[in-house]
């Protein structure tokens, strides 16, 4: 059984192609079971986010498991074949299982050591085996490509340094705050980065969100977006008061918060300090409000430097997350070929036993006369014969089932004996004997 991946991401096709080839619901059920239905395919999985596609299968053949797939995504998308190579990737055997892993361990995401990837790995797996479309095999590579994924962000951290501008926001005012169970925030704008920045304090537990904008029905659709609480624009003082954190992200051309104004309101927080953070170009906060005791400001440029900082780390990380994969890959390569042996095995010491069955009963027929302990001679002496002549393919079988060649070795033997072994499919040649003696001997 081999392994065996074709995918798209957000770096071989455009949005407008990746949205054909997306599965959700009732069509993720409905497409696994259309592609396990062709004969090269023993098990599927499909993982489909908004960045990528991919397909996993356990094959019998590579080469026909890969055009089996490539298939199945030209009839569901109804984009040509032609075209489905050009714009995706393909991984078989070892690759294949390595490009899982590191897609599981967050290293092959647009954002370096995203998180969410690991639950999406998780959620396709667990859907296809709820649906019967998994076999042994694919269920011991996600079961460990989900331990992994697991792994590496436990040891190496990769996860946990901020690499976008609103998160790193957050994280900075916890690093001044500490837990945000107790704090309120006043999220002034509310574009796409003040979206993101309430979805991450929302996360990491803040008390209450309130949001102001210059358009009120924005502020509200973003306010009950977070259970949170909209209010006019022209109300800022009131609630810059009450406010333990403060991001601003608007398009004002101007300063909409000034020195003076927070000087004030400082004097009636009684001491409790103030975080502001301006992800504003230009600046919503004038840079004296930076200078007022109980006040920290933040603007782009000490977040990007955040930013900066925590890539680099996230970039040393995968440099280990990477040692994990291989040690973890190699193990899996190791289960993997001797489950791809064990019934290679199995055949052949069938076809010598079958051999020695034959024979010992046409030799027996042609012996008279000899006694139960004669046969018992003969008998064992076939099957010493037999069992000494098959240990050393069937040892060293075993020992290159724990090499990257070991497949090729079991597709050698088994062309070699001519083994039927079921669900597993070799390319069986045939020696042609007319082909020229090319040694130059006569």
């Amino acid at each position: 059984m081999l392994i065996a991946v074709v995918g798209l991401n957000h770096r071989t096709a455009s949005v407008k192609v990746r949205e054909k080839l997306s599965f959700s619901g009732i069509s993720l059920e409905k497409a696994l079971k259309q592609l396990k239905t062709y004969p090269a395919i023993q098990g599927c999985v499909i993982l489909s986010t908004c960045n990528r596609t991919e397909v996993y299968a356990a094959t019998t053949e590579v080469d026909e498991g890969l055009n089996a797939i490539r298939d199945f995504l030209s009839r569901w998308s109804g984009v040509d074949v032609s075209e489905i190579i050009n714009i995706t990737y393909c991984h078989a055997l070892y690759d294949a299982v390595r490009h899982l892993f590191r897609v599981a361990a967050g290293l092959d995401s647009m954002l370096l050591g995203e998180t969410e990837i690991l639950g999406q790995v998780r959620a396709a797996y667990l859907q296809a085996y709820d649906y019967y479309t998994t076999n042994r095999i694919i269920n011991t590579m996600f079961q460990q490509a989900i331990a992994i994924g697991k792994r590496v962000r436990t040891e190496t951290g990769i996860d946990r340094n901020a690499v976008s501008i609103s998160y790193a926001a957050v994280e900075l005012a916890k690093s001044r705050l500490g837990s945000l169970s107790s704090c309120s925030a006043l999220i002034i704008g509310a574009g796409k980065m003040s979206e993101l920045a309430a979805k991450h304090l929302v996360a990491n537990g803040v008390s209450g969100i309130i949001v102001s904008n210059r358009s009120f029905d924005r502020a509200e659709l973003l306010a009950s977006q977070m259970a949170g609480k909209a209010v006019n624009f022209n109300e800022l003082s009131k609630y810059l008061e009450t406010a333990d954190i403060v991001i601003s992200s608007t398009a004002a051309p101007h300063c909409v918060i000034k020195t003076a104004e927070v000087s004030h309101i400082i004097e009636r927080r009684h001491g409790r300090e103030m975080i502001m953070i301006d992800l504003a170009v230009p600046r919503d906060i004038e840079t004296g409000v930076g200078e007022l005791e109980g006040v920290a400001l933040y603007d782009v440029d000490d977040l990007e430097m955040v930013v900066d900082r925590n890539l680099a780390e996230r970039k040393q990380a995968a440099i280990r997350a990477e040692k994990i994969i291989e040690e973890e890959l190699s193990e899996f390569m190791k289960w993997l070929g001797t489950q791809f042996v064990i019934p290679t095995i199995s055949a052949l010491k069938q076809w010598g036993e079958n051999i020695k069955r034959n024979e010992l009963r046409h030799a027996l027929n042609r012996l008279e006369k000899l006694s139960e302990h004669d046969q018992k001679v003969v008998c064992s002496l076939a099957n010493s014969i037999v069992n000494q002549i098959l240990h050393i393919p069937v040892t060293q079988l075993k020992n290159y089932a724990l090499t990257n060649e070991g497949h090729l070795y079991t597709e050698v033997l088994q062309n070699l004996f001519c083994l039927n072994v079921p669900g597993q499919k070799t390319t069986k040649k045939t020696p042609n004997a007319n082909t020229e003696n090319n040694t130059g001997l006569a």
